[in-house]
């Protein structure tokens, strides 16, 4: 199956072939149930729930946690993107467009929800910190699970450890973002790789980028 990443004129972490080389990971895996932590504008959502519903049809979950905008309530020390706070664009139309015709925040939860629109019926998006949020909900059925939210260490580590105790032995995958030394956060790194060591799991380095790990 051909997989083509698509950008929708929007601000995406998965640049370039980046996006190719994510979704070549659901080609392998094809999951039904997936889970993103970290949603930013939507875009790697959107792209997900397009390959899910082509090899699913109706028949699939997305759940995407984020803070859309608002105000992280754990006290761990993130490393936010910058767009976050100054939502500038490179090109000329774009900035026109967003920020003075549309005046479109696009990581507000409402922008992405009409963004996802056509995948109402299949999507969760749930506005807030995975520290708090993870924990309230059912996650058994999860499959594939891409985690690039909050980068401190204790927020990586905590994310790990809810699902790694609700996916245990269900051999689902965990994504994650900014390990390898294509995009290292030393952070994100370093809590990954003493978690798999307490819980003596193995980590697959995807493209120098992507951590994976096979619950």
């Amino acid at each position: 199956m051909k997989v083509n990443y698509k950008s929708y004129w929007r601000k995406s972490g998965l640049k370039g072939n980046w996006g190719n080389i994510f979704l070549k990971q659901l080609s392998e895996h094809k999951p039904k149930n997936f889970l993103e932590i970290g949603v930013f504008c939507g875009v790697t959502a959107k792209n997900v729930c397009k390959f899910l519903k082509e090899i699913n049809g109706d028949n699939f979950k997305y759940i995407g946690i984020d803070l859309f905008g608002g105000e992280k309530i754990s006290n761990n020390d993130e490393i936010e993107p910058k767009f976050l706070k100054n939502q500038k664009f490179s090109n000329p139309i774009k900035n026109l467009v967003y920020n003075y015709i549309l005046r479109e925040k696009l990581n507000s939860l409402k922008s992405v929800e009409n963004f996802l629109k056509e995948y109402k019926n299949n999507i969760q998006l749930i506005q807030g910190d995975s520290n708090m949020i993870l924990k309230s909900l059912d996650l058994q059925n999860i499959e594939f699970a891409f985690i690039d939210g909050g980068h401190s260490y204790k927020t990586v580590q905590n994310d790990l450890d809810i699902l790694y105790k609700n996916l245990k032995g269900k051999k689902s995958v965990l994504l994650c973002d900014d390990y390898g030394k294509e995009g290292e956060i030393t952070e994100v790194k370093n809590a990954i790789d003493d978690y798999v060591k307490i819980k003596n799991l193995k980590v697959e380095v995807i493209e120098n980028r992507f951590a994976k790990i096979i619950v």
